[in-house]
């Protein structure tokens, strides 16, 4: 009896413990072109001011976002731009539908055609809409190109189309859950 009692104690601690860590499970995001502090690959690079990279958004992938969460927004940051202490905001997409667990390669179009379905992407320190990848000045030190996506508690956000960086900063935080960042690196040699 006492044994029959100790396992079954035992079965349910082991239950809880799995429930738990199962519930605890990251909030992350990852992306098949580029490793955690990795370097980002030149097609992604920026293809204007003296880049010749494709402009291409990467693909991203998250996992274990809160299931509160109404929808999501992805801010691209570089901090180490020379904008004395701005940085510079590469792509701002938000309104993406909660169920969605990825963005394809390609999916910051200017025109925000490659979005999922209601999702928008605000003018980025480029002056337009979309992604805008990476091109720091020749001979810097790689700058870190922060990819942060926030799990909000509202469908939509409350902005207009032609929102900036600062606007769309400030409704993202105001409604955030929870937060995944991956951060990659790229750099441009003194020619």
């Amino acid at each position: 009896m006492i044994a029959e009692t100790l396992l079954r104690a035992a079965t349910f601690l082991t239950t809880c413990g799995l429930a738990a860590g199962a519930a605890a499970a990251p909030f992350k995001l990852t992306s098949p072109d580029f490793a955690p502090g990795g370097k980002i690959h030149d097609e992604q690079a920026f293809d204007a001011f003296g880049c010749t990279g494709k402009n291409l958004s990467p693909a991203l992938r998250w996992s274990g976002a809160p299931k509160e969460a109404k929808s999501f927004a992805l801010l691209v940051h570089d901090p180490d731009a020379p904008t004395g202490g701005a940085g510079w905001w590469h792509w701002l997409a938000y309104d993406i539908p909660a169920g969605t667990t990825e963005l394809a390669k390609g999916a910051g179009k200017v025109d925000g055609s490659a979005l999922p379905a209601g999702a928008a992407s605000a003018v980025t320190d480029y002056g337009k809409p979309g992604y805008g990848g990476p091109c720091p000045p020749e001979g810097d030190k790689p700058h870190r190109y922060i990819f942060t996506l926030y799990a909000l508690k509202v469908a939509k956000l409350d902005v207009p189309a032609d929102a900036r960086a600062s606007l769309v900063g400030f409704m993202v935080n105001a409604n955030a859950i929870g937060k995944a960042t991956l951060t990659g690196l790229y750099g441009r040699a003194k020619r």
